[in-house]
């Protein structure tokens, strides 16, 4: 999955999708796509609103307003893939020690063969008993 593809599946397929899992391709290239955008918009702001305002620009903040719900699904399904319950982004409230869990959570390789959160998004089978 590359780039195009995976922000096309986050912010076009499944934009409130909370279900099913998403493969570290899909997360990684949508968060690395929000984070290259924020940056372009945070400069474009600073630029155009120079002295005007302290905190967000209004081009950063419209284009957080239109991926905050699909990055909350995002996240929810790569922590399904690792089988995690999307409730654990919760962590995120504890400044430090919750972004290392659920960055931890989110490098690990999805569980193999389907899990209680739906099918192998990587297409592979549960391993022989």
């Amino acid at each position: 999955m590359d780039m195009k593809t995976a922000v096309e599946t986050v912010l076009r397929d499944k934009y409130v999708e909370f279900n099913g899992r998403a493969r570290r391709a899909e997360f990684w290239w949508f968060i690395l796509f929000v984070f290259v955008v924020s940056t372009i918009l945070s400069l474009i702001d600073m630029a155009l609103f120079e002295g005007v305002l302290q905190d967000i620009g209004p081009l950063s903040a419209i284009f957080t307003l239109i991926t905050l719900i699909p990055a909350i699904a995002v996240t929810a399904r790569r922590l399904h893939d690792v089988g995690r319950s999307g409730w654990w982004q919760l962590l995120f409230l504890l400044p430090v020690i919750g972004f290392l869990v659920i960055l931890f959570w989110a490098v690990q390789k999805g569980t193999d063969g389907p899990n209680e959160y739906g099918r192998d998004p990587l297409g592979g089978t549960a391993p022989a008993a």
